[in-house]
């Protein structure tokens, strides 16, 4: 049996279905197929849940400022572990349930099963062979588990098995601090489990400036214990518990959460069908403005492409893919401003060139210290790190990273300047209230404009012309 189809799309995630979006508006004739569970990783076990989770935890975090406050707590808080995780559960769910209605009416268009690739306008699912004029490969990632671990069986667990979990554990060493491991970390924490963070870098949550690096971990270390620049061994330790070495520790644990990093989803794909190189990951080289794979009627979209693994990021590339795969003419797209964030308190942020990118004898930089910040010492959050960058001939802002209350805020208004190309002094002839966060921006800009080698004579507050 087989069929011939405008478009073929593999992979019913973020991407993939972005990538839908596009192609349902100029064509009928396509199929999507998906391996495995519907509903994008987000809405399953990624922002979503996690962020619930962190949203409990900060909940019940908030008890330690109330005396401060003047606020008297008669009696005591306790967590109800399975009551805390049924409710992220049942949540979860119905996001994933709206997620889902994308694909639940597409009839015959919509095959669950795993595609493998036979050349680059043929696939097979199923046993059909379907010839497609353009393929969308996006089939998302998947949590790296290093092989020896998975013989710990549930005593390990990933961002895609915590939150079906029954019960918080009482002890947790997570193995990994980027992004996912930071948050789970201090959420698990905040909800009273003993935490114990690891990683072989010297940074947490991708941060790249060091300075930033350092106020963020004096902070975190404040609720959880972090050993940096660690490599880590597990061990049996009876039939229930794990003992977790490194370098300079020995703990025993109830759990290890593995947050190593994620590996493009292409098992049985057969992608090297595509008569193109492949890197080390398994993924051809492809134009990240157009996502089509050399000259070949093939788009790449999402995770499995390694470039950016953010659902913003994400929806974008499946946007653009499924345009392309489309039209006669290819498009190529200019892409946003990045930014990334970690839903951490202080939230972790990083906006357009990171550190490890540039030049710094070509730049200048602005910084706010919020140990200083009005507003941050109103809510009893004064502390962490704001750091700017800009052009040192210009003043373009280019970048910024920060370990700041209110951070995944203040990152957007930056990334905004950034995309619409703003100098330092533009930025300083905006308003900024008073008392809010964003008023350590404008102490960053002061800071930046001092340093800037054209420095623009003329008032913060612009002239009418």
């Amino acid at each position: 049996m087989s069929r011939e189809v405008d478009v073929a799309i593999i992979g019913a995630g973020t991407a993939g279905l972005s990538a839908l979006g596009q192609v349902r508006k100029r064509t009928d004739n396509f199929v999507i197929i998906n391996d495995g569970p519907y509903g994008t990783t987000c809405a399953r076990v990624g922002c979503m849940p996690s962020k619930m989770l962190i949203e409990a935890a900060e909940i019940c975090h908030k008890r330690h400022l109330f005396e401060e406050m003047g606020l008297r707590l008669n009696g005591s808080v306790e967590v109800d572990g399975p009551a805390v995780l049924r409710r992220v559960r049942s949540l979860r769910d119905k996001l994933v349930k709206g997620v889902n209605r994308a694909t639940d009416n597409l009839g015959d268009k919509n095959i669950p099963g795993r595609a493998k690739i036979l050349s680059p306008d043929l696939i097979e699912v199923n046993g059909e062979q379907i010839r497609t004029k353009a393929l969308i490969i996006a089939t998302g990632s998947t949590p790296v588990v290093p092989v020896p671990w998975k013989n710990f069986g549930e005593r390990i667990i990933t961002s895609s098995t915590l939150f079906e979990m029954n019960d918080l554990p009482k002890s947790l060493a997570v193995v990994g601090l980027g992004a996912i491991g930071l948050e789970m970390a201090q959420a698990f924490s905040r909800l009273g489990v003993e935490v114990t963070g690891f990683d072989t870098l010297d940074t947490v949550g991708g941060i790249s400036d060091p300075k930033v690096a350092q106020s963020a971990i004096e902070i975190l270390r404040k609720e959880f214990a972090i050993h940096l620049e660690s490599e880590v061994t597990l061990e049996e330790d009876g039939p229930e518990r794990i003992l977790v070495r490194s370098d300079d520790l020995e703990i025993s644990v109830d759990k290890v959460l593995v947050a190593v990093g994620r590996k493009p989803n292409t098992e049985g794909l057969h992608m090297k069908n595509l008569g193109v190189p492949l890197n080390r990951m398994g993924i051809p080289e492809f134009n990240q403005h157009t996502m089509q794979v050399g000259e070949l009627p093939v788009f790449i979209a999402g995770d499995v492409n390694t470039r950016m693994p953010i659902l913003a990021e994400a929806a974008d590339d499946g946007h653009i893919a499924g345009v392309n795969s489309i039209k006669d003419e290819i498009r190529s797209y200019c892409r946003r401003t990045c930014i990334g964030i970690v839903f951490t308190h202080p939230n972790i942020a990083a906006v357009g060139s990171k550190y490890t990118d540039l030049n710094m004898d070509d730049i200048v930089v602005g910084a706010m210290n919020y140990a200083r910040g009005t507003r941050a010492m109103i809510a009893l959050q004064n502390h962490g790190l704001l750091r700017l960058y800009a052009e040192k001939s210009t003043g373009k802002l280019i970048g910024a990273e920060m370990a700041i209350p209110d951070g995944e805020h203040i990152a957007h208004s930056i990334s905004w300047a950034i995309q619409k190309g703003l100098t330092v002094f533009e930025m300083m002839e905006l308003n900024f209230y008073h008392p809010v966060t964003e008023e350590g921006v404008r102490t960053a800009l002061r800071a930046a404009v001092r340093k800037i080698e054209k420095r623009e004579s003329g008032p913060e507050i612009p002239l009418c012309r």
